[in-house]
């Protein structure tokens, strides 16, 4: 696909030449003939590069420079600022408002390509280095509620936080949230739902940011809401998948709480992830219910090496299948066994903390911490 330039000049005949010349190199172009245009231009259309004059009789360049720079969603787009004005203090205050570039009218044709190659191409290499420090994704998800899925999605975040990681929570299940009520926040806080009902052009770092809550384990929550009539919203596919994309470039761990069962949203959500851990428990029916999910997430086409399986224990182990022959029925080894811990999960709601921290030396912990290191390092612990 060509890349898209979009050329900003209030002179009609600078606009066409321009056009005509950048076109001829099989570039898509686009104009605006104002800073006002202009700016809505970008947004409608977010152009690979602007070629942007300085005097405009609306907002001169200087100024739009300044508000693409301060919008997250537009302030990494190259910006070429071309004007008759040669002065020395000229250049100087566009690079300072945000230009990449500065050519001075009238410009010879294989001057403004070799620009415009140079720049696209910086970008490019900039773009590539940037994507591949965007946030490793983990899901949480299980076959049924109950079984533990919004703890485990809690303190494998606040046990990577611990490290100094930028970790960011955020629980995929609008309308049926449990994670503030985990964490003892505020009703009123911001969450998911007001994402959801945004137009998709407005889905940016800005607006998703403003949603984030921070959290004393080091970790910043973006919750679900707790009011019913919001669960038809898990079937806005394309703002899911928009703020996933906008987290993961906020951080340097997104875990995302996929919540039970399979959707599109989830399902597209977790062919996202590097890793999906599916929480079990060692209910016979469970088990059974889990291993159909396994089968349906491989189908998908999340091989079986970006799974891993924990199994929560909430019972005496007289009433509950054994680990053994649970490994046995799924057909694959536990990642984890968590032990029961009912009087510590208890006290990590009550104090709005996660597990791992209020009790850094119990057992419960300990797991929950190897169950971390063996997700993100894709090692296997042997069941215990």
């Amino acid at each position: 696909m060509p890349e898209k330039i979009l050329i900003v000049d209030d002179d009609l005949d600078t606009l066409k030449l321009i056009g005509l010349i950048l076109q001829r190199q099989g570039y898509e172009i686009t104009a605006a003939n104002g800073g006002n245009s202009a700016l809505a231009k970008v947004a409608a259309d977010h152009p690979d590069i602007i070629l942007l004059d300085l005097m405009m009789p609306d907002l001169d360049g200087y100024e739009v420079t300044r508000r693409l720079r301060a919008d997250p969603d537009t302030a990494q787009i190259p910006i070429i600022m071309f004007t008759a004005k040669a002065l020395l203090d000229d250049k100087v205050a566009g690079f300072e408002a945000g230009a990449d570039d500065y050519l001075t009218k009238p410009i010879h044709p294989a001057e403004l390509l070799a620009h415009v190659k140079a720049l696209l191409t910086r970008t490019q290499v900039a773009t590539a280095a940037v994507a591949t420090e965007r946030a490793r994704l983990v899901g949480v998800a299980a076959a049924k509620g109950g079984v533990g899925v919004t703890t485990i999605a809690l303190n494998f975040a606040a046990a990577v936080a611990q490290s100094a990681e930028n970790v960011i929570l955020a629980e995929i299940r609008p309308g049926q949230g449990s994670l503030g009520l985990m964490l003892g926040l505020a009703d009123n806080i911001p969450n998911l739902t007001s994402l959801l009902t945004k137009p998709l052009s407005e889905i940016n770092e800005r607006t998703v940011g403003s949603q984030l809550s921070p959290h004393p384990s080091g970790i910043r929550i973006l919750p679900a809401s707790i009011t019913p009539k919001d669960a038809g919203l898990i079937n806005n596919v394309q703002h899911m998948e928009a703020i996933v994309k906008t987290l993961s470039k906020m951080s340097k761990l997104l875990v995302l709480d996929l919540g039970t069962g399979i959707n599109e949203t989830t399902r597209r959500l977790a062919l996202m992830c590097e890793k999906v851990i599916v929480v079990t428990d060692p209910a016979h029916v469970t088990l059974i219910q889990t291993k159909a999910m396994l089968t349906d997430l491989e189908t998908l086409g999340l091989g079986a090496a970006r799974l891993d399986l924990v199994m929560v224990n909430q019972a005496a182990a007289a009433i509950q299948v054994s680990w053994q022959k649970a490994e046995q029925l799924l057909g694959r080894k536990m990642s984890a066994i968590i032990t029961p811990a009912a009087e510590l999960a208890y006290q990590a709601i009550e104090a709005g903390t996660p597990m791992v921290l209020l009790r850094p030396d119990s057992l419960t912990a300990d797991q929950l911490r190897t169950l971390t290191t063996q997700v993100l390092q894709g090692q296997r612990a042997p069941a215990v």
